[in-house]
Parts: structure tokens; sequence; C-alpha cells
């Protein structure tokens, strides 16, 4: 009888793991707020193990933490040291992640936790906002391979240069997951969060809001960038750079598809809209009187870009007796370094005045379905004169029609252009217009 050679064995065993496909789970703070929360994740994770995969866990910190740490920032210095802010900030996810993976072990299954700097995401020399510029996988291939179900804490990096600590920005963890998932090619990644999908608006604003079974990333990014909370826009950025599959879950409700995030080319367009999003982080920013010369326009965003502040919408006014109005918004985070930037280009360029606005909302339509079709945004444009609803300003691009108007009439408009477009209807049946 042939005698097994155990280190055969192994290296078939090896060799059949590494060939089965990999899984990224990324749960938000409401999946692993307690105890109980935390448990559910573990079983969601040892699922997908049992179903075949390997599976690496991208965890945020749990519930509330991190504003609490920020808090606590706040009552200690009105201006904390980035780098140990980042330092205190990362420690909410090295919480979350050694619980989950204890979770992991209770229910059989082999786990291992790790920070950003145990697995090696690497990031730009930059405190606050950093971008990942490597993941090194060796260590996590070698978990994945000893069977091992990784919990990563997202948000979290370590710098190229300096080797410090880093943080991604808010909604930093669906980043940290759609970047490993690309950098180990995984079949997909699921997003879990406390909804069930992405909706075609805010189901709080919007009772009869329809949840989407698919959405493409051209839509979901602008719908991202537009104030949905449900997914950071730089995570869909990069699944659609690198045609990563994203699926968008409820962690409460584990057994239920959520929504397809995938390629345009891949959809049916049967829509022309296929949402309706509300931002009320918005201020809008007046140069008033100013003169009509060639560089004006040039001389004040290159001025406001050299502060770092962003601008969104912009609108200039047609020239009257050699004077024009040039009108955008910026973040009302920003609104106060903005106003100060923008009082001084006004002095500089000779205009006569500057006006500032919080008061203000911004509410647009998305649909890859738009482009070709005449008609859409003068259809959301009625609804909104039917409401009384007032346009301060107008932007638009191929799939994206955004309109500024007073804060007060936000919730009005979102329920107008929801009913207009029939999107209630949206997986019933096909739209009239």
């Amino acid at each position: 009888m042939k005698r097994l050679n155990f280190f055969n064995i192994q290296e078939s065993l090896n060799a059949i793991i590494l060939t089965m496909p990999i899984l990224v789970q990324k749960f938000g703070g409401t999946s692993v707020q307690d105890a109980v929360c935390i448990k559910r994740v573990a079983k969601i994770a040892t699922d997908a193990q049992k179903a075949g995969y390997q599976v690496v866990v991208v965890v945020s910190a749990m519930g509330d933490t991190t504003d609490n740490l920020i808090d606590l920032a706040r009552d200690v210095t009105s201006k904390p040291d980035p780098r140990e802010y980042d330092l205190l900030l990362s420690t909410g996810e090295q919480i979350s992640i050694p619980l989950v993976a204890m979770a992991i072990h209770f229910l059989g299954a082999r786990a291992i936790s790790q920070t950003g700097l145990q697995v090696g995401i690497m990031t730009e020399d930059r405190h606050g906002k950093a971008r990942i510029t490597e993941i090194k996988t060796s260590k996590l291939k070698k978990y994945l391979s000893e069977e091992n179900i990784v919990v990563v804490a997202g948000f979290q990096g370590i710098s190229e240069s300096t080797g410090e600590i880093t943080t991604l920005g808010r909604g930093g963890s669906d980043t940290t997951a759609v970047a490993l998932a690309v950098a180990l090619g995984a079949e997909r990644c699921d997003i879990y969060t406390d909804v069930e999908g992405v909706f075609t608006t805010d189901p709080v604003i919007v009772k009869d809001a329809s949840r989407l079974k698919t959405i493409s990333y051209e839509e979901m990014l602008e719908l991202a960038s537009l104030g949905a909370g449900v997914l950071h826009p730089r995570s869909v950025e990069i699944a659609k750079n690198y045609n990563m599959p994203m699926r968008v879950r409820s962690s409460f409700k584990p057994q239920d598809d959520g929504t397809l995030v995938k390629g345009v080319k891949e959809m049916e367009l049967n829509n022309p809209v296929s949402g309706v999003a509300l931002d009320e982080s918005q201020a809008r920013i007046a140069i008033v009187g100013v003169p009509d010369k060639p560089g004006i326009a040039a001389k004040v965003f290159e001025s406001l870009a050299k502060k770092n502040i962003s601008v969104d919408m912009i609108v200039q006014s047609t020239s009257k007796d050699g004077i024009n109005e040039i009108a955008f918004t910026v973040d009302k985070e920003t609104i106060d370094d903005a106003t100060k930037v923008t009082k001084e280009i006004a002095k500089d360029i000779g205009a006569t005045g500057v006006t500032a606005e919080t008061n203000i909302a911004k509410v647009s339509i998305v649909g890859a379905g738009m482009i070709g079709r005449p008609g859409i945004a003068a259809a959301m444009f009625k609804a909104l004169a039917d409401s009384s609803v007032n346009i301060q300003m107008i932007s638009t691009s191929e799939i994206k029609v955004s309109c500024v108007i007073e804060a007060k009439d936000g919730d009005k408009a979102v329920k107008a252009i929801h009913k207009v477009f029939e999107l209630d209807k949206l997986n019933k049946e096909k739209q009239k217009i």
C-alpha cells in the first residue's frame, strides 16, 4: 500500500485554498456597535467562508466611537496636532478588529486581526485625508492560505516615507475595503451598512423610495458625491477604475442581496433617472461687481485652490456694462476661510463686494439613462416650479442635473422630483418619461 506524503497533501490543500475566490466584506460603525452586532458580523463572515470564499473583513470603529474621540480632542485643544490626531482616531478601529476576531474564534473558525500598519496599507505622507499608494499583500495571502478570516482595521494606513500612522478621512473604511479587494483580485466587495441597499432617494424624506437592484459606478459616484451617504465617493472611484463589483447590503438582513454596483455597459438603461440626492452641506459665495476682463476667473479660483478650498458649482453672469457676477458653492465647513480669501481677491481685482449664504441646499437627479434623452432637465425644472421652489444656480453633466435652492425647500424639492420621475415604481415598471 502506497504511503501518503503529508507534505504533498498539504501542498495540494494550499493550492486549492489559493484558487478559492476572495470576498472582501466591510462593516460600518452601526454594524459593530455592540456585542450582539459583532456576533452577527462574525456569523456573516464565517458563512461566507463555508460557502467557499477566502474572506477579508474590514471594520469601522464601534458606533459613535470616532465622533467621541473627535469631541475629546476638541475638549483638549481647538487645533490638535495632525500627527497626534490621526494616532488618536486610528484607535477606534483597533478596538473593533480584535473583538470581531474573537467572535469568529468563538464560532470555531480561524481569524487574525490586523491594523493598517500590520497589514501593509501604505499611504502618502499626509494626515487626515491620506491616499493609499500601495497594499503589500504577502501577509494577507499567507494568512488566507492558512484558512484565516483576516479582520482589517479600516480608515487607516502607514506613511510610506515616514512610517507614521495616517488616516484616510471620513468614510475611509469603504476605501480600505475596495482597495484591498482590488489588490487581492477579489471576486467582489460587499459593503454592509444599516440600510438594505441604494435607494432612489433618502427613505426618511420619501417613504416610498425604491431600492435599486443595480446601479452603475458612474451613477453611484455622482450620488455619493452629491450627498448620498451610503458609499464614500473615493471607494466608488476606485471600484470604477478597476471594474471591481460592489454590493451594498444590510448587516441586519444578510440574506438580502441589496444593490449591486457595476459598470454601465453591463446594465440595461431603461430609466432616465436612477436617483435624487439632497446635499445640505453647501454654502454659496458671490463676488459682485467683477470687472469683465480676461483672467479674472482664473485668479479667483487659483487663489482658493492655494488655500485647499474646493469649489463645486460655478456660475458667471453675462456682462452688463463691463461688470460680471461670479457665484460658486463650497463646503459649509470651509465657508469662513473661503469668504476671507474671496474678500481679499475681490479687493485685488476691483470688485465691489462679496456675499456669503449658508441657508442653501443642492438637489440633484442622476441617471446614466439621461444620455441622449431630451426633456429630462425640463421635467425637473417644471416639478420644482410647480412646487414653488426657486432655482438659484444650475449645473449639468451627461448623467446629472443639479440645482441650488433655499434650504427650507430641500425635502419638498426631493419629493416633487421623485414623484415626477415615478421613482417609486422604478423596479415595478418602465418609466414613461
